[in-house]
């Protein structure tokens, strides 16, 4: 988790990723912090991130996020 929070940080040094869990929902992230946080993640854990997976749930919370990079790890 601390790699992946880091990585968010250093997107949006503004959010409190550890406990804000509605980062879609409350429209906290928009596009172009997600294009971001997607670039960002497939360079750090050597992963892709496919259209199926931009779901909003997938992005809402650091949870979310994790969960959804260690399932494509998973996957490899």
């Amino acid at each position: 988790m601390e790699k992946l929070l880091e990585i968010l940080k250093s997107v949006r040094d503004d959010i409190d990723f550890e406990n804000e869990d509605k980062l879609i929902d409350n429209e906290i992230l928009d596009s172009f912090d997600i294009v971001s946080i997607v670039g960002e993640l497939c360079d750090a854990y050597d992963i892709t991130i496919t259209v199926d997976d931009m779901e909003p749930e997938n992005f809402n919370s650091a949870k979310a996020i994790l969960a959804l990079v260690e399932r494509l790890i998973d996957e490899m």
